[in-house]
């Protein structure tokens, strides 16, 4: 390794890794001095594309090579953390930046290590696969090539614009980045031709282009930071294209044909209800993860600030007799009534060497849609879900009443946070149910987030905030202080929507029933009618966050 180069170890964890299930690896293969407890495969290059922008473009045989790698070498201010999320905890990840990329990898490989040296895009297309194999090759290191999807496809697609049609069959490509390109040879109105590196010549490009005799009305379109949620697409005309993409950001490509025309009815990136709001989700990655999903879908950029803690209760001795009689047939219901119950529960069988096939026998039910899926991965199937609304409440309102002809024991075990609501157990008292109320947990005010975080909740640096219950009002509030008034407020329920209403928050959004699935949908709709509104104003599609005064206004 370079003596400049910095190595640090991934932080993303990752799911269980091949070490366990792989084959005892050859002698032959490792080098004396070569980690064999870590290496997977034989020592060598895999020169990966890593696609333009989105990580989601990675390909399968990419995070595959990943999840092999002991060593990364990787560009690391233009890597998606998403990307190195596919890599082992112990993986060695090195900027390129700090070193000859060749001779770390060419010395990392003589350690016996297998190497991922990662690329932006498709690694033989305007990027270093002819330099970095051609000098691997030289050095007599073994290279394996893993093709990305490219910038010259990625970008158009995303940008909504095909670079070939009925009428149009021909692509060129043409990397602009060190100039001197003869516009001659491009000048057949026929062709679609995609510019890589133009960025700060436009002007040049386009007036070559119309010197060569391609009409100053030909159709031409600009799109920035490709694939992502940044991404900005212009389209104009090799006559008004240099002054219409004036301060667009790098990287840009431009595209000129008339297939740049049939934007307009195949835009569906950049068209989300969504796309690019920066949105706070105050819930625990664990608790956000399904929520954040979707929310991506819609184009949004979620931001995951937890607003609690969970931690064990102070005595354990409750949940310890709780579970010795769930399994000794105490019981003939269990309610859970959130996820973090659905785990306290689960480690606590851990502890003592159970599973779910404890349940056999019981009736469980569970407060929601998410409390239900928690279960579900557990291996317990519920036996009730309240269909209309999905709280304590709307479980109680469909709870059956206790029957001493169908129902050999009257108790109920409920596994809660110890702030929970007593609601729910006054309606099943009512019933003829004799409930057990334990404190399954501990839910305290979580630290507060990092300076950037709460600077932007407050300075409106947010497009909007979710609010999925009265509590993450209150702790969002107490540990970062309040969103700005630009910020979309969205509340799961008429009850979240009071506390936010107490607090000065003006309430945009509520979800028509309590769930974070239909929370997100309501979000999605209300970005649907703002962009409306704005086309029909003759607007700009600027985010909540761009209406704040000194906020960076897009095109």
């Amino acid at each position: 390794m370079s003596p400049a180069a910095k190595s640090t170890t991934a932080e993303t964890p990752v799911s269980k890794t091949r070490t366990e299930d792989a084959a005892p690896e050859s002698a032959a293969t490792q080098a004396e001095d070569g980690p064999a407890d870590r290496a997977i495969g034989p020592a060598g290059v895999v020169i990966v594309g890593m696609g333009p922008g989105d990580p989601g473009l990675l390909t399968l045989r990419a995070a595959a090579e990943l999840e092999r790698a002991d060593t990364v070498i990787v560009g690391r201010e233009h890597c998606p953390p998403e990307i190195l999320s596919h890599c082992r905890r112990d993986v060695e990840i090195i900027d390129s930046a700090d070193g000859d990329p060749v001779k770390i990898a060419a010395q990392a490989v003589r350690a016996g290590r297998r190497v991922v040296r990662l690329l932006q895009g498709d690694p033989g297309l305007a990027c270093g696969l002819a330099a970095e194999g051609g000098a691997l090759a030289k050095a007599g290191v073994p290279f394996e090539v893993v093709p990305g999807v490219s910038a010259v496809t990625g970008v158009p697609g995303y940008a909504g614009i095909p670079l070939t049609d009925d009428g149009h069959r021909e692509v060129r490509v043409i990397d602009a980045a060190a100039g001197g390109v003869d516009w001659e040879r491009f000048s057949d109105p026929g062709a679609t031709l995609v510019i890589l590196g133009a960025e700060g010549a436009v002007a040049e490009v386009c007036k070559g282009l119309v010197a060569t005799g391609r009409p100053d009305s030909t159709p031409a379109a600009m799109t920035s930071l490709g694939t992502t949620t940044e991404q900005e697409t212009v389209v104009s005309t090799l006559q008004k294209l240099a002054s219409d993409t004036k301060g667009m950001e790098a990287p840009a490509m431009i595209i000129v044909g008339d297939v740049v025309s049939r934007r307009d009815e195949l835009s569906w990136f950049e068209t989300k209800p969504l796309f690019g709001w920066r949105v706070l989700v105050p819930r625990t990655k664990e608790q956000a993860a399904s929520l954040s999903d979707q929310l991506r879908g819609y184009g949004a950029v979620p931001v995951e600030v937890p607003t609690i803690s969970v931690e064990p209760p102070r005595t354990p001795q409750q949940m310890e007799r709780a579970v010795k009689g769930l399994v000794t047939g105490r019981y003939e219901w269990v309610v859970f009534t959130s996820t973090n119950a659905v785990k306290a529960v689960r480690e606590k069988f851990v502890d003592y060497g159970l599973d779910a096939r404890a349940f056999a026998g019981l009736k469980v039910a569970a407060v929601g849609e998410q409390t239900a899926k928690a279960l579900v991965e557990f291996g317990i199937q519920p036996d009730l879900v309240p269909s209309g609304e999905q709280s304590g409440e709307g479980l109680a309102r469909e709870w059956p009443p206790y029957d001493e002809d169908l129902d050999p024991i009257n108790r109920v075990l409920l596994p809660r946070a110890d702030i929970a609501t007593d609601v729910l157990i006054a309606r099943l008292t009512e019933l003829g149910w004799e409930c057990e109320d334990v404190t399954a947990y501990r839910t305290v005010r979580a630290a507060p987030p990092h300076e950037d975080i709460r600077n932007a909740i407050k300075g409106g640096g947010f497009d909007a905030v979710l609010f999925t219950s009265s509590s993450t009002v209150k702790n969002l509030i107490g540990i970062a202080g309040k969103p700005h008034k630009v910020t979309a407020i969205a509340v799961i329920g008429p009850q979240t929507a009071k506390t936010a209403e107490e607090y000065g928050l003006r309430v945009d959004v509520m979800a028509d029933k309590p769930s974070v699935s239909a929370l997100a949908e309501a979000l999605a709709e209300y970005g649907a009618r703002w962009r409306t509104s704005r086309a029909e104003a003759g607007e700009p599609p600027r985010k909540p966050s761009q209406m704040r005064r000194g906020a960076r206004r897009r095109r």
